[in-house]
């Protein structure tokens, strides 16, 4: 399986995933014709970074916005890949719901317009786990799949975002472009994305920089999930796209999702940060900061005084039922059926991606001691 001689473009290439995935397709041993970068704003570091790789593929930044049809259509022109990972991603309700559904499911089908309209014929869509859920009620899933029969689903309006654009890529498969031919779609589903450059994990970081090297609890121990390595989601992605090549391959692919996880240990959302940090000297609080019934009521009732300030401010609450019940339910999938299908086998090991993620989180503690001692000054 090969992608020599294709045209990618690749959407929220300037993010943590997104970033990940260019760098795999620059280091294929037979070269992309090229791989178009689209972003609405690229950082001078990882402008930097896709520098490094660049060899015989040509490489294109498009800065723009995944609203705007014209320029959607000039980024489609020529391509036979597209790898769609831009979305907002929003569990705390930061982002108005308006714009979360722009983005999220109307840039989605706007996408998939172009597609048509340009002729392309393969496009892979970056879901989420929380597709799936967890449910309101907390009801855990331990080692799920693609078959795994789960009553209701999250309605927190993000996975509801990504639940909607995620329907119209599988129902976009088999459709008939200008030029006569068919796109094929399909769709991964990746669990909790952890390593270099991640938001998430530098967020927790700070927190726990300004609780004297201690990791705050906001999950349950036995909260298992099974987080999944950036590198080796981004080869799920390169998988993918070689196997919709592959006509005997493609047959089974088209129109599916797949849970996409690998060997990372099952552990708790709060417990992966102590695990990654634990070798530098960092601690974890022993418990939830109060019973985890309290804890959900308690949500709830900032939830209430957010909705009866709404008329006067905006006012954001520091964690809600949704985020409670995500952190503290035993949620883990298997990556059985990507295997099977396309061939996906996890390319780095725990122990690297715990190695290179510790290394990265050691470098960046400095700065972020004084980044948060300039913040409080």
């Amino acid at each position: 399986m090969s992608l020599a001689g294709v045209s990618c473009l690749v959407t929220g290439a300037g993010g943590f995933l997104g970033q990940r995935i260019v760098r795999l397709l620059l280091e294929e041993e037979e070269p992309l014709a090229e791989i178009r970068l689209l972003d609405k704003a690229f950082s001078n570091e990882a402008l930097g970074r896709f520098g490094k790789f660049q060899g015989k593929t040509e490489v294109k930044i498009l800065e723009g916005d995944i609203r705007d049809v014209t320029f959607l259509h000039h980024a489609c022109q020529g391509v036979s890949l597209v790898i769609h990972t831009a979305s907002i991603i929003d569990t705390m309700g930061l982002i108005e719901k308006q714009l979360l559904w722009e983005v999220n499911v109307t840039g989605t089908k706007l996408l998939l317009e172009a597609c048509v309209r340009c002729n392309v014929q393969h496009f892979i869509y970056t879901s989420t786990l929380e597709v799936a859920g967890p449910n309101c009620k907390g009801d855990p899933i331990f080692n799920g799949d693609e078959d795994t029969a789960y009553d209701g689903e999250s309605k927190s309006p993000y996975a509801q975002s990504k639940r909607l654009a995620e329907d119209s890529v599988l129902k976009a498969d088999g459709q008939v472009l200008k030029d006569g031919g068919t796109l094929m779609t399909c769709a991964l589903r990746p669990t909790y994305i952890f390593g270099e450059g991640c938001p998430f994990l530098q967020g927790h970081l700070d927190k726990c920089l300004l609780n004297k090297n201690i990791y705050l609890r906001f999950s349950r121990k036995e909260a298992l999930v099974n987080p999944v390595y950036v590198g080796n989601i981004a080869w799920a992605h390169v998988q993918a796209a070689k196997a919709l090549r592959v006509p005997q391959k493609a047959k089974h692919i088209r129109g599916q999702f797949y849970y996409i996880s690998d060997d990372t240990p099952h552990v708790s959302y709060a417990d992966l940060n102590y695990e990654l940090t634990k070798d530098l000297g960092f601690g974890i609080e022993p418990r939830l900061p109060m019973p985890l019934t309290m804890l959900y009521y308690f949500s709830l009732l900032l939830e209430i005084v957010s909705f009866l300030l709404r008329p006067f401010v905006r006012y954001i609450p520091s964690t809600n039922r949704h985020l409670v019940t995500l952190l503290n339910t035993p949620f883990t999938f298997s990556y059985r059926k990507a295997q099977k299908d396309f061939g996906y086998m996890p390319r780095y090991t725990w122990e690297e991606a715990k190695q290179c993620t510790a290394q990265w989180i050691a470098s960046i503690v400095p700065q972020r001691r004084l980044y948060l001692k300039s913040k409080a000054a």
